[in-house]
């Protein structure tokens, strides 16, 4: 039996795959054909870091072959919304969790998952429910509604050891100052 990784093992994992890829493609699946193409234009382009959703009935299966087809990949499960999803994930072969949001019992799941998990938060009330937890890492979503770059400036202010991956609404057109 292997024991979970700490919360500070998880951290420094998500930090690691974050240096290594400063844009984590965030990748829904409609179509089986696509699922290698796809991932190999993106690799060729220096992303290796993915984040498959599970919004579609091809996400589990993608992870799957993309964990067997391309294991220098790393791959990781989005939209994932509660502990059953979490189990399914694990079981693809996912190497991190992505959730829209945060509720106690995925935050407490992914506590006893030996995946890292980056928690959705949209206020400050979520980050502090992930907090009291060990959670230092966190997905800013949907960013764009929630303030943007503004906001997350004005959360890095009381919560200054967090860092934040910011999703929905991020563009090319807005890119740039995210990155900044």
């Amino acid at each position: 039996m292997t024991s979970t990784p700490s919360m500070t093992d998880k951290i420094a994992l998500i930090d690691q795959w974050c240096s290594a890829a400063r844009i984590l493609p965030v990748i829904t699946i409609e179509r089986e054909a696509d699922i290698l193409p796809l991932a190999d234009a993106l690799a060729a382009g220096g992303l290796k870091v993915l984040e498959i959703t599970l919004r579609s009935a091809l996400g589990l299966s993608a992870i799957r072959l993309l964990r067997e087809q391309r294991p220098e990949l790393i791959v990781g499960a989005g939209t994932v919304l509660d502990a059953a999803m979490l189990e399914q994930a694990e079981a693809a072969g996912a190497q991190f969790i992505v959730s829209p949001g945060s509720t106690a019992e995925l935050l407490d799941a992914a506590l006893q998952s030996s995946l890292p998990l980056l928690p959705g938060v949209a206020s400050a009330s979520e980050i502090m429910l992930g907090y009291a937890r060990g959670y230092r890492r966190f997905k800013l979503f949907p960013a764009e509604v929630c303030g943007g770059v503004a906001a997350l400036k004005a959360l890095g202010g009381p919560f200054g050891n967090i860092r934040f991956c910011p999703t929905g609404g991020v563009s090319a057109r807005n890119a740039s100052d995210y990155l900044a």
